[in-house]
């Protein structure tokens, strides 16, 4: 096997919570290929199911867990924001989504580094419908966090 000439400091971190999830509906299209490396992790925040069919995270103080992906190409932000409906230049009330940096956490609860991920406002979440998972895991294809996917 070739040696890889990624450097881990050039890595997009990511924390990945819903359908981009391993296994879930939108990880094939934008993340299969692409990820260089995948750990299980868990933020500090709230998970909401939503009637569309897929999950919203608001800032909070209970656990989400997910997966944490590194991509080498740091274009990927881009290609997400468009899946998250998030652009830099708008006001938050205008996103679906909002890209924030947030601490990701390894199961052990020690600090794995800063990643990005997609936040929704409570205000929106409710207009939506949301409600809480109070578990933080979400799958949409019956995976549960005991038996989840791993590449």
């Amino acid at each position: 096997m070739a040696e890889s000439n990624i450097k881990f400091s050039d890595l997009v971190r990511v924390f990945v919570y819903g359908t981009l999830k391993p296994g879930e509906a939108n990880y094939k299209k934008y993340c299969a290929g692409k990820v260089v490396n995948f750990e299980r992790a868990f933020v500090q925040g709230k998970l909401f199911a939503l009637p569309m069919g897929y999950p919203a995270m608001t800032l909070g103080d209970s656990q989400v867990h997910g997966y944490l992906l590194s991509f080498s190409n740091p274009k990927i932000l881009n290609e997400l924001d468009v899946l998250e409906d998030y652009q830099p230049n708008r006001q938050p009330p205008e996103n679906l989504y909002n890209r924030q940096l947030i601490e990701v956490y390894q199961p052990q609860s020690l600090s794995y580094s800063w990643a990005w991920v997609y936040l929704m406002a409570l205000e929106q979440v409710d207009q939506s419908g949301g409600f809480l998972q109070p578990e933080g895991w979400w799958s949409g294809c019956g995976l549960t966090a005991k038996y989840s996917y791993d590449l």
